[in-house]
């Protein structure tokens, strides 16, 4: 397990975002600042079962998806999220404010790790990974994030 990229998820996600100004504007995709917080706690939430989605690709294509989690590949810029999972067009907020989606991105990192920490070996189901450990969802996690870091210029 990569202790190092836990340790982002726990400290470092909420040290990068600190700083980040809700009228920003992104580098490449459609999401405003708010939206990108929200969309990450919602894929959190999908590694810890509040939010499920059935598989969405097929199941030859996961073996090229594990190659890739397992790689030191990023994510490129405007990577789509398989068909079915998520529209075109960002999700309206749900969050009453800012800084709401900021804590509530926080919470749900915490909670990724409070589901696991007594079965780290429990997968649960990601639409485009199929079935992963708390390891592998580290390691995905850590890529998405730092995904939606760059998008708004706060890691290079």
């Amino acid at each position: 397990m990569s202790t190092e990229k836990l340790q982002f998820l726990q400290a470092g996600v909420a040290a990068s975002i600190k700083d980040l100004d809700e009228k920003a504007t992104a580098r490449f995709g459609l999401m405003n600042a708010q939206q990108m917080l929200e969309h990450l706690a919602d894929f959190f939430e999908v590694s810890y079962e509040k939010i499920i989605f059935p598989l969405s690709v097929p199941e030859e294509h996961l073996p090229k998806y594990r190659e890739f989690l397992y790689s030191d590949k990023q994510f490129r810029e405007n990577t789509k999220a398989p068909s079915g999972v998520l529209g075109d067009m960002p999700l309206p907020l749900r969050q009453a404010s800012f800084a709401a989606a900021r804590q509530h991105l926080q919470g749900s990192v915490d909670q990724f790790i409070a589901y696991f920490r007594d079965e780290p070996a429990k997968k649960t189901l990601h639409p485009a990974f199929g079935y992963l450990n708390f390891d592998e969802w580290v390691l995905l996690h850590y890529k998405h994030v730092m995904h939606h870091l760059r998008q708004f210029d706060l890691v290079t």
